[in-house]
């Protein structure tokens, strides 16, 4: 097996001859290196003039392999891991103990072919002339150039009817026949479902009730069924239920059932997490930026109050799932004494003048209770903008009601006073109706609501997250920020390569309008904060480890505005989620680009 993956690293050195050359010589590592380090200086230097004879974008692409591959075989990257993609490689080649080396997985290889096809040419990227257009001028030119941008957006738009909108009268028609369904088994009417508090009150947490309303696959519901057992939070608003198909092949609900319905591997780690004292969850180490209960704070000019932490409907991939209680846990509220120190807290901090009101979900507190907390933060003179995080959007829009839409909106003054709503929109399919009218409530009292996606193995086929984009504005919703999903062990099965948020952004929001194509894509940092992904300037690829992830450094925001450390991350292998999107259907030549975006 283990010559076996020898020939296997020779025939991929193939692709780059002096590379092969300089590997399989007899000289020390450190000449390797060096040797290896002049070969990238002068290939870098030669896309430069006129001596390879490629395109100015291919110059581009070659240049950002070798800036990469210099990176791997640097000596920093082997001191700040202990380990060097390069003295693997050599290992691979000349080990005499074979059998000490740990076995390179068909990701890792995968990611060598990749890396040695950007600086032989070999990509495949830019195929064929140049487009046609580019050999005329005028009217000719722009006649053929539009004819290419048809082709365009009728392939998107290929790809769009995959996504439908939940504003289907198709699909309206089904979530009926689903509420009528979920009213009959609790023995409850029409007026009950627009009743928010009717829906808070039976909310669905138990599986055997669950498999009552839908049908689930087993592994579903032993997933429930554990997470029951074993008290880790698990609830969805009926609401939210009747958006899930009844059937469970998961042919256009993939996403809404990924979001709430836990795999097996999530509550058993959880559940582990719970036995071992010494392990934390806290991955973003809230704890270390909390100067007092109730706050968070990373930002000179922000910060985060949670004046609950519960939801009436638990997402698997939440950032504080270590935190987030039963939705009808008696303590799930910060006491009284508590929130009032928080808001104290900020009164006496006038550097402050942002305030994001999340948790937990904090419309699930009373109208009283709101309007109380929206009184206080407004009294302080130098706040100047409130953020109200909701996903109640989505889950239960019936929480609208226009009583506490009053209550909000009296708190929006403009030119002294901002109030704006943030929440988490998923997927095209969890639109309807009911939250079209809910966003249309803000709107109307001049209120604006931005949505931030959480980017995961669901929502993440080609054109998938410009579906959600187009019908989000389409219903009034902002897009704001792309999440990548938090490095967590218990939602490894939710995280997508950062190559696929960069893909996403350059090869597919950017053939929207500007107006659409609003949101960031974001790595949110532990302690730090978060790091703007599309600039590249912000991170590095420092090495690829045997099973094939990719290692990433990231740089803090205060970059070149005060020292702080830079944040080390193993992502997920580009590789195995692609083997992963077959599986699920897809066809792996539209993501070819994907091992080129770093």
């Amino acid at each position: 097996m283990n010559e076996k993956n020898r020939q296997k690293c020779i025939q991929i050195l193939e692709i780059a001859p002096e590379v092969k050359k300089i590997l399989l010589s007899s000289d020390s590592m450190d000449l390797k290196k060096e040797r290896l380090a002049k070969y990238l200086s002068e290939l870098g230097d030669d896309t430069f003039g006129d001596v390879l004879s490629i395109t100015p974008l291919e110059g581009v692409l070659i240049r950002r392999v070798i800036s990469v591959f210099r990176n791997l075989i640097s000596t920093r990257s082997e001191k700040t891991l202990g380990y060097n993609f390069l003295s693997y490689i050599n290992d691979l080649l000349h080990g005499d103990d074979l059998k000490n080396i740990e076995e390179p997985s068909p990701a890792f290889f995968a990611e060598l072919e990749h890396l040695l096809r950007g600086i032989a040419r070999k990509t495949d990227v830019y195929e064929g002339k140049l487009p046609l257009y580019t050999e005329y001028k005028g009217r000719k030119a722009a006649r053929l150039r539009s004819e290419e941008l048809s082709g365009m957006a009728e392939r998107m738009q290929q790809f769009l009817n995959l996504y439908p909108s939940g504003l289907s009268e198709e699909i309206e028609k089904k979530r009926n026949i689903n509420k009528l369904r979920i009213l009959e088994y609790f023995g409850a009417c029409e007026t009950d479902w627009d009743d928010w508090s009717w829906h808070l009150s039976h909310v669905i947490r138990k599986a055997e009730i669950l498999a009552k309303l839908v049908k689930l696959t087993n592994e579903e519901y032993q997933a429930v069924a554990l997470a029951n057992e074993h008290e880790i939070p698990f609830g969805i608003t009926p609401y939210y239920l009747s958006l899930i198909d009844f059937e469970s092949h998961r042919e256009k609900d993939y996403a809404l059932r990924a979001q709430v319905i836990p795999t097996l591997h999530y509550v058993n780690k959880i559940k582990d997490f719970g036995i071992d004292a010494n392990t934390s969850m806290d991955f973003m180490l809230e704890r270390d930026t909390s100067p007092i209960e109730g706050i968070t704070r990373r930002y000179p000019k922000i910060v985060i109050i949670k004046p609950i932490l519960t939801c009436p409907q638990i997402c698997v991939y939440c950032q504080r799932n270590w935190q987030i209680k039963d939705v009808y846990s008696a303590d799930a509220a910060i006491s009284a004494d508590k929130l009032e120190q928080a808001v104290e807290w900020i009164k006496k901090t006038p550097e402050i003048n942002e305030v994001l009101i999340t948790g937990g979900d904090p419309l699930l507190l009373s109208d009283e209770k709101i309007e109380k907390l929206l009184e206080r933060l407004s009294a302080i003179d130098h706040v100047v903008r409130i953020r109200i995080g909701t996903r109640m959007l989505v889950t239960l829009p019936q929480r609208m009601t226009d009583s506490l839409l009053r209550i909000i909106s009296r708190f929006n003054v403009p030119g002294k006073r901002e109030v704006i709503i943030i929440t988490h929109f998923e997927h095209s399919y969890e639109i309807s109706s009911q939250t079209l009218n809910a966003v249309q409530k803000f709107r109307q009292n001049g209120m604006e609501i931005y949505n931030q996606l959480v980017y995961t193995f669901y929502n993440s086929k080609r054109f998938e997250a410009v579906a959600l984009r187009l019908a989000l504005r389409s219903i009034g919703v902002t897009p704001y920020y792309t999440f990548n999903t938090k490095g967590k062990d218990e939602t490894y099965e939710y995280r997508v390569p950062i190559p696929r948020l960069l893909q996403e952004q350059q090869e597919e929001a950017r053939l929207l309008p500007g107006t659409v194509r609003t949101d960031e894509i974001v790595f949110n940092v532990p302690k730090l904060g978060k790091n703007y992904l599309r600039a590249g300037q912000h991170h590095d690829v420092i090495s690829i480890l045997p099973d094939g992830r990719r290692v990433y450094e990231f740089h803090p925001w205060e970059k070149k505005i005060s020292q702080a450390d830079t944040y080390i991350y193993t992502d997920v292998a580009i590789y195995d989620y692609l083997e992963r999107l077959e599986k699920s259907g897809e066809k792996i030549s539209d993501y070819k680009t994907i091992w080129y975006y770093y």
